[in-house]
This record gives structure tokens, C-alpha cells and sequence, in this order.
């Protein structure tokens, strides 16, 4: 008979596009993975996957079973929430998404110490630039900065966050001031690529005009970790544009310096988006709402 364990693991290999790529999110090895799938399918005498050269795809039976254990578990969740609401306790399991640089400073250490505070409740923290690409995991709060797309998640804001455009002294010493944002096709920029957005495009509008500006320009340098790309910065391998959760400490210690100052660039705030209307309201998430908003609303990287 299979349990809840199981049908969690099945979870996990459901959202995730190969073997390999469940057993670097479990971080076990590949035959870990592959074992622990030959005894679920032989406990169910059914198979669950079919496997390719590079991927897998759910069978019939495995697609159902995905299907009827998020739904179960759901439910196994949300009677653990209601038990120990009776004694005003949170439990279950809140499952959290966060940018990987602004997860890893600031949000995974909000995230132990709801869990210490909530001995019966257990946390999934995953970090990733890149949500569109992270398997369905039913979240019920994922944090986003940036370009958000139409969604039908409930949105709350936790804190405004500008970007800013900048450079290390070095840089501007040696290339010269940038005066306007055309002066960018003829300077060193870097980019950082996340959340598909389009980075190579960078949006200016006028603080004395109001009048939009739009700049393509020609990444000397790129990557998809904005920790490289600040390193970069501070180097004085070029230009970046970056939140101000990210370069607030830079900027004020000089190691940094904004460029165009006339100029705004569109504001990302940061943001937690809700799941489902039912998960949304669950205790252990609103609880944890809450200390996002108190502690990321004071804006600690000032």
C-alpha cells in the first residue's frame, strides 16, 4: 500500500522534466531516484513513467496518480491545518518560491524562524530566477521582482523597489560619463537574463519631461546569476541595471554609482503572489504573509 511519502515523491517526479532533474532537486543521485520509483510501481504492479533518452512522460496511470495526489495531499494539509488550529498551533506544509539571489539573502532565514516558531509545520523553499521554468509544485506563496505577466494568482505587495542604472568609479574614469540613455550603444553594458524578460532592452523615462526612452543594447558580458553580474559591476567590467534590494549597500558606500540620474528606470516591486482561494487562506499561509510583509516591508537591505 502506498502512503503519503510516496505519492509526495511522485509529486516531485511529476513536476520535473527527468530522473536527473528530480534527483538534483531531492539532491540524491540518479539511482536513488530510479530505485525508489521501481518499488512505488511495483507496489501499484502499474507503470508510472515512460523513459526517454533525455526526459520522461507521465503514463496514463502516472498522470492520474499526479493528479489525484496533489489533491490528496491538499487535503492532508489542509486537515492538519484545521486539527492544530483547534489549539491555535500551525502545521502542515507551506511550500514558498523565491528569486534565488533576494530568496537565499533575505527570505530563507524568515524561513527558519517561522519553522522554529511552528514546531508542527514544515517548509519547502525552493529558489530558482526562473519560475516559469520550475515544475508544478503547487505553491502557496511565490515571491516575484520584476515584469509581472497577466495572472490569475492573488497578488500582495510587500515592498516598492526601484531599478537603478550604475557602474563602478573605475569604469566611469576610464570610459567616460554616460549623459544620456543613447550614450549606452557605445559603452560596455551588462546583462542579467531572468524571468524572460526582454534584458536587453532598457526602459528610461525622463524625470524633467516624462519622455520614454528605449534602448537596445549589445551585452558585453551576460548571465543569468545577478551575484556575477554585480560582481561585474564592481569590478569595472561595465554597465548594470539592478534593484535597489541588491545595490542600496554599493551606491551608499560608493563602490557603486548611479548613472543618468535625470532618469527613471520601470520599478520592480517585490511581490507575493497566492495560490488557490482555499491554500491562500490557510493559517500557516497568511501567518507567514504577514512576517513577509513586516520584515521585507521595513526594506532591511537600507
Amino acid at each position: 500500500m502506498i502512503n503519503s511519502d510516496d505519492l509526495r515523491f511522485f509529486g516531485v517526479i511529476a513536476g520535473h522534466s527527468s530522473l536527473a532533474a528530480t534527483a538534483r532537486f531531492l539532491n540524491v543521485t540518479p539511482p536513488t531516484i530510479t530505485q525508489r520509483l521501481q518499488i512505488l510501481e511495483k507496489k501499484l504492479q502499474l507503470k508510472l513513467v515512460d523513459r526517454h533518452a533525455r526526459n520522461i512522460t507521465l503514463t496514463d496511470e502516472g498522470q492520474l496518480l499526479a493528479e489525484r495526489a496533489k489533491l490528496i495531499l491538499t487535503e492532508i494539509d489542509d486537515l492538519h491545518e484545521s486539527i492544530y488550529s483547534q489549539r491555535n498551533e500551525v502545521a502542515g506544509r507551506l511550500k514558498i518560491l523565491a528569486p534565488l539571489g533576494f530568496g537565499s539573502r533575505y527570505i530563507a532565514s524568515l524561513v527558519t524562524q517561522f519553522q522554529q516558531q511552528h514546531k508542527s509545520l514544515s517548509v519547502e523553499l525552493e529558489l530558482s530566477d526562473n519560475p516559469s521554468r520550475v515544475g508544478d509544485h503547487s505553491w502557496d506563496i511565490m515571491i516575484y521582482i520584476g515584469e509581472l505577466r497577466a495572472s490569475s494568482l492573488r497578488l500582495s505587495v510587500l515592498a516598492p523597489n526601484k531599478r537603478f542604472l550604475c557602474a563602478s568609479p573605475c569604469y566611469i574614469e576610464k570610459y567616460g560619463e554616460v549623459n544620456k540613455p543613447a550614450d549606452l550603444r557605445h559603452h560596455h553594458c551588462i546583462a542579467l537574463r531572468e524571468n524572460a524578460e526582454d534584458v536587453t532592452m532598457w526602459k528610461f523615462t525622463s524625470s524633467n519631461t516624462d519622455k520614454h526612452e528605449s534602448i537596445r543594447i549589445i551585452p558585453k558580458l551576460a548571465s543569468n546569476d545577478g551575484r556575477v553580474v554585480k560582481q561585474w559591476a564592481l569590478e569595472g567590467q561595465g554597465i548594470i541595471v539592478r534593484s535597489e534590494w541588491d545595490v542600496a549597500a554599493e551606491l551608499k558606500s560608493g563602490a557603486l554609482v548611479l548613472l543618468l540620474n535625470d532618469y527613471e528606470l520601470p520599478a520592480a516591486n517585490i511581490v507575493a503572489l497566492l495560490g488557490t482561494e482555499q491554500r491562500a487562506r490557510a493559517g500557516r499561509t497568511t501567518k507567514f504573509l504577514k512576517i513577509l510583509k513586516e520584515n521585507i516591508g521595513a526594506q532591511p537591505w537600507y
